[in-house]
């Protein structure tokens, strides 16, 4: 089973290889991040935490069960009551229902941990998987956006305490 952690300072080092390992197959789906979110990595890291530390965002990394970092999955923008989902599943973790564990997780977390009633995500339409997980896990079809300039669909989840 895979576990699901609240970032922390000591994760720096395993997510940035995480990252690193995992850049192209991402940028196969999401538009890369750049040569300088890897060299300003750290500094990022710190303002990532900080910004946890104000209550605005709750960002968490999904590890295996040899605790291996496989993933991320995020709750931002917290707000009355709600906040924006978002997640990346590594490439050898893909396909294994990864993704599905560390939403269902997330959302148990979002309502049981950090009092939230409900939770919206986007998935770029030319990323069905991801789509696929929204569903899975209780969410639904709201309407059309852009994500970085691509067709996407917007979703909602409402959370209850028993998430």
């Amino acid at each position: 089973m895979l576990r699901v952690e609240r970032l922390r300072a000591d994760h720096e080092e395993a997510l940035l290889a995480f990252e690193r390992d995992n850049r192209a197959y991402f940028a196969r789906s999401v538009p890369d991040r750049g040569d300088a979110y890897f060299a300003e990595f750290a500094a990022r890291h710190r303002a990532l935490l900080a910004e946890q530390d104000t209550g605005a965002c709750r960002f968490h990394v999904v590890l295996d069960t040899a605790g291996e970092l496989i993933g991320r999955v995020n709750l931002v923008d917290l707000a009355d009551g709600a906040a924006d989902l978002g997640y990346r599943i590594g490439e050898r973790a893909a396909g294994r229902g990864a993704a599905t564990a560390a939403v269902r997780e997330i959302c148990r977390l979002a309502a049981t941990e950090y009092g939230l009633e409900a939770l919206t995500a986007s998935a770029a339409v030319a990323n069905p998987a991801s789509a696929a997980v929204l569903r899975r896990t209780g969410f639904t079809v709201t309407g059309e956006t852009l994500l970085d300039g691509h067709p996407a669909l917007t979703y909602h989840r409402s959370l209850t305490p028993d998430a």
